[in-house]
């Protein structure tokens, strides 16, 4: 407490003597900016380093016993003996962990649960989040955000305001002691350095709260007369939140609240539907947007280049990674291959291993590499968020640029959307079916609807080929949605706010379904 007294104190001084705290601080992160410059040109090496730290620390384990890593000693040697995973085939060791017992799928006992979205057997997961996971991964991605940020942007002031930082809530886990479930975000919250709190904002209790609407209200008010300088969250509700301080505050622009913010650090879903939104409220040149890749299993990548969309791999994260190729995803015994295997152009599936205790573990999430000097790629969408129907093969990563193509031809804008397949309608037609809630409505949603339409054959030969002289695929067909209404859905679900997204994609029509009910139920009234 003395420490943080003093480091208050600091604080206090340089604030109010004109002096920048961020010139000072920036001096803690030039260490880290040349050791990641050093492992761009060693991705390989710094991998087979970690595959060893994993092995080596959960020898002794359960898991290690079960499948002999003692006796690994190479690459070849550990995916010959340890089988890939689904969160299925890992939850009895998880349940076990979750109850208390130690030594189970990492040394010890693991405290925190990551809760994520379901599998088609239970309603959530629950992803074991080590105390190694919390400094290697999570924290540490966090400060690597900040080294590529202040790297790449000499002039910022970063430091000299507050960080408003968004994230979700957490609950006990059974009646284990000191053990929490919840979002990613709300561990990191629980277990963070004191001081880190000296420049985030909202208080912790308000940061923590449950209830999204209460939770937004009350950020909103304690923020909003601050001196915030960068914001943090997850797109969608990011925004709710900003448009509360709008509301709060009487202003246009988010500039004329807070105009020393220069930085949104955002992740959890693609920024492409929402950034024309942001830069309608935000207009202020020296605004500047980061991608990070942080889910509840770890800490993926980081945009180090504002000119360049895809993310840089994290290397020394405790994280060992492998890769499934797309077109042999499904299969009884896939190809797998190690990072220094990988392709630039081929979409793959992507396989983790972790100091939390996940092994050969498949995310279900799908990426194509860009780079490999160093190792850089883009989210191309989830295993289970696709539409083949028919053949045709849609994944997320075409349907966000074939949306941004359309707004981008007719000025529109788009909040929340989500996919599937019209199977057979009555007249015998098949087709894709959108359910789209815009922030600003095309003037002529069939020009829209049909510039989408072509993008998506553009984007995709499949879909092209089967939209050929509509024999096996009809034009699609968009569904605007009332103001609120994905809003309302996730309300109904219990998943409004934190780390919780819609899903975009589907081959079913479940999610969908419900939508049209929800968005047919307002308008009858």
């Amino acid at each position: 407490m003395e420490k943080i007294t003093i480091l208050s104190l600091i604080l206090w001084f340089i604030q109010n003597h004109a002096m920048s705290l961020t010139k000072i601080v920036r001096l803690a992160f030039v260490p880290r900016q040349k050791e990641l410059a050093r492992q761009a040109r060693e991705g390989a090496p710094v991998q087979q380093k970690m595959l060893r730290y994993l092995t080596d620390q959960a020898r002794n384990t359960e898991f290690g016993r079960r499948y002999g890593l003692p006796e690994v000693r190479t690459y070849e040697d550990f995916a010959a003996r340890v089988p890939l995973h689904t969160y299925e085939e890992l939850k009895q060791d998880i349940d076990r962990m979750r109850h208390g017992a130690d030594d189970i799928l990492w040394p010890g006992r693991v405290k925190w649960y990551a809760k994520s979205s379901g599998t088609t057997a239970d309603k959530s997961k629950f992803i074991p989040v080590s105390r190694e996971g919390l400094q290697k991964a999570h924290y540490r991605g966090g400060f690597d955000s900040l080294a590529y940020y202040l790297q790449n942007h000499p002039e910022s002031r970063i430091f000299d305001g507050k960080a408003l930082i968004l994230g979700g809530s957490h609950a006990p886990n059974f009646n284990v002691k000191d053990s929490l479930v919840g979002d990613v975000s709300a561990i990191m919250l629980e277990n963070i350095n004191p001081i880190a709190n000296l420049v985030r904002i909202p208080k912790k209790e308000t940061a923590l709260i449950s209830d999204f609407e209460i939770k937004r209200d009350r950020i909103a008010r304690e923020t909003m007369n601050q001196n915030v300088t960068n914001i943090s969250g997850v797109p969608s509700w990011m925004m709710s939140v900003l448009e509360r301080v709008m509301e709060l505050s009487g202003k246009t622009h988010l500039e004329e609240v807070w105009p020393n913010l220069e930085v949104f650090f955002h992740g959890g879903v693609a920024f492409t539907p929402y950034r024309s939104q942001y830069e309608r409220l935000i207009t202020s040149p020296k605004m500047h947007y980061m991608e990070t890749y942080n889910a509840s299993e770890g800490f993926f990548g980081l945009q180090d280049d504002p000119a360049d969309p895809a993310l840089r791999l994290t290397l020394d994260y405790g994280i060992f990674y492998e890769f499934i190729p797309m077109n042999a995803f499904g299969r009884t015994n896939p190809t797998v291959v190690p990072l220094w295997g990988v392709e630039t152009g081929q979409n793959y599936a992507m396989v983790i291993s972790t100091c939390c205790g996940l092994w050969r573990y498949i995310i279900g999430d799908t990426v194509r590499f860009t780079a490999k000097d160093p190792y850089k790629f883009v989210i191309t969408g989830r295993t289970k968020q696709f539409i083949n129907a028919f053949g045709e093969e849609l994944i997320v990563d075409n349907a966000e640029q074939g949306l941004a193509f359309a707004c981008r031809e007719t000025g529109a804008e788009v909040l929340e959307y989500t996919a599937a397949p019209v199977y057979m309608d009555e007249a015998g037609h098949c087709r894709h079916q959108w359910v789209i809630e815009f922030s600003k409505e095309p003037a002529d949603l069939l020009r829209f609807t049909a510039l989408l339409d072509k993008r998506l054959q553009t984007l995709n030969s499949d879909y092209e080929a089967k939209r050929f002289k509509d024999i096996t695929l009809q034009q699609l067909e968009i569904v605007p949605a009332r103001r609120g209404l994905f809003k309302d859905w996730m309300r109904q679900r219990g998943k409004l706010g934190g780390q919780h997204k819609v899903p975009r994609l589907s081959n079913t029509r479940d999610y969908i379904d419900q939508l049209l009910t929800l968005n047919q139920e307002n308008h009858a009234r």
